[in-house]
């Protein structure tokens, strides 16, 4: 598999340190709030690499973290009349909540920074230490002029920060240019620890250097996160962790691109911000996750209302082939035919395309549009009867691209009741006696309770809205 690796900005291809494990560590949410549309990109693009990753008998070790201390956490613990660890906890519950419904895994640790608490204070002591870091009235910071490969990963150089570069109002940093690490409690309501330096809270960058070293080590094969990271996070913990190891800290950088919406940025300003769950409210997760895979993951997406409704109609596709499938498994008895066989050979070339896309860095659109060739031929082979083994080998093939891509997973088979199975009895002996107006009033009935009754070679099948 080749990636675009961010810091050498070319493809290459991905091979991790040790074969028997990859070690991949995506950036996760502030926990103050849902997450937006934004934070979903990533959640779902890089769940899809994890997935390929390990369809491909890549074994990976996936860290995502939380960062549950933040200014935004404690003005929300304000707001809320709780504490900042209680807001943390709420909106990582909540994140679970929404994420499941996009068919994200959990990670293999889910570290937070609250808990990480030791190794970020020994973190930043070690950077002190060293020279790196300097500490102020509490407060520590990062020697960014001390690290001669600033600028790396985003291409945000020294020489070219330092036009019109001042210090900010309040703090007491050396150079306008210095981050930091460690800050003083500002008042007796803010969460804080105990560290050499006085009770405080660690800088939003060094979290996530601590983190991936704790359960990934000091040399990482895979970083992930949305373009909007690059500078200054990205680039503040290759500094950090490069300045304490000596060592590279990740050998690829793979960044999404941004989402608009109704080709603006989205804002709540333009009353054009849409969390997760406001989503979900109209579409099914499931729509949501195949809209963000439907462009290659470096570039731009824009999101409205128009192109969820073609995801909606496209992935109602893919469904509506797996029911036939499911159908037709279900009613089909016997081995294939030779016929039948030559059928399923071609269609195993969809699955070696897919394949070839998915291996060139990630290009999920274009794998989506093999899946799609695949129920082309699906649906071709099923305008006729087919035998039990072809329908299993052709729903099996289907089952297992989608799967990749984490879309066709929910099971939409309801089972029939009594009540509708006498229904449909009823329709099918109107039909066959010709008794167009019973057959055409059932029909309605059923469409009133989002039920749809397909006439195949197989049979009826029952299509639920």
């Amino acid at each position: 598999m080749k990636v675009y690796n961010t810091l050498s900005r070319r493809k290459e291809e991905l091979v991790p340190q040790d074969p028997s494990l990859l070690t991949m560590y995506v950036c996760g949410p502030t926990v103050y709030n849902y997450i937006h549309i934004g934070n979903a990109r990533p959640f779902v693009v890089f769940d899809t690499m994890r997935k390929y990753l390990e369809y491909r008998g890549q074994k990976v070790k996936y860290v995502q973290n939380f960062t549950d201390v933040d200014d935004k956490i404690i003005n929300r613990a304000r707001e809320e009349g709780i504490s900042a660890l209680e807001v943390g906890q709420k909106y990582i519950d909540e994140y679970f909540k929404d994420v499941k419904a996009l068919n994200v895994d959990p990670a293999t640790v889910h570290p937070r920074v609250t808990e990480t608490m030791p190794e970020i204070i020994a973190f930043v002591q070690g950077l002190i230490d060293k020279g790196m870091a300097y500490e102020v009235d509490g407060d520590v910071y990062y020697s960014t002029r001390k690290f001669r490969n600033y600028g790396m990963l985003s291409g945000n150089f020294i020489e070219d920060l330092e036009v019109g570069a001042r210090i900010p109002e309040g703090e007491k940093k050396r150079d306008p240019l210095d981050f930091a690490l460690w800050k003083a409690r500002k008042s007796d309501d803010e969460i804080a620890w105990e560290s050499p330096w006085g009770m405080g809270r660690p800088g939003w960058h060094i979290e996530c250097s601590a983190m991936s070293k704790k359960f990934l080590g000091e040399t990482i094969d895979l970083h992930c996160g949305g373009q909007d990271l690059q500078f200054p996070h990205h680039e503040n913990e290759i500094a950090q962790s490069e300045g304490l190891s000596g060592k590279k800290f990740a050998r690829y950088w793979m960044h999404n691109g941004f989402i608009t919406v109704n080709n603006e940025k989205m804002s709540k300003s333009l009353n054009n911000f849409f969390t997760v769950r406001d989503i979900l409210k109209e579409y099914d997760g499931e729509v949501l996750r195949y809209f963000l895979l439907s462009a290659q993951y470096r570039g731009p997406i824009n999101f409205s209302h128009e192109l969820m409704e073609e995801a909606k109609t496209s992935l109602e596709r893919m469904r509506n082939c797996r029911r036939d499938l499911k159908a037709a498994a279900q009613s089909a008895s016997g081995a294939m035919t030779p016929a039948e066989k030559e059928k399923l050979e071609a269609m195993d070339a969809h699955k070696a395309q897919f394949i070839e896309f998915m291996d060139d860095d990630l290009n999920t659109a274009g794998a989506i549009g093999s899946i799609f060739e695949l129920v082309r031929d699906i649906n071709t082979a099923l305008r006729e009867p087919v035998s039990k083994e072809f329908a299993d080998r052709m729903y099996a093939l289907l089952d297992e691209l989608t799967a990749v891509l984490g879309i066709l997973r929910k099971d939409d088979d309801e089972g029939v009741d009594s009540e509708l199975q006498a229904l449909i009895d009823q329709r099918q002996e109107a039909r066959k006696n010709k008794d167009w107006t019973t057959a055409d009033r059932i029909r309605d009935e059923l469409a009133a309770k989002g039920i749809t009754l397909k006439d195949t070679p197989q049979g009826v099948q029952i299509v639920r809205s």
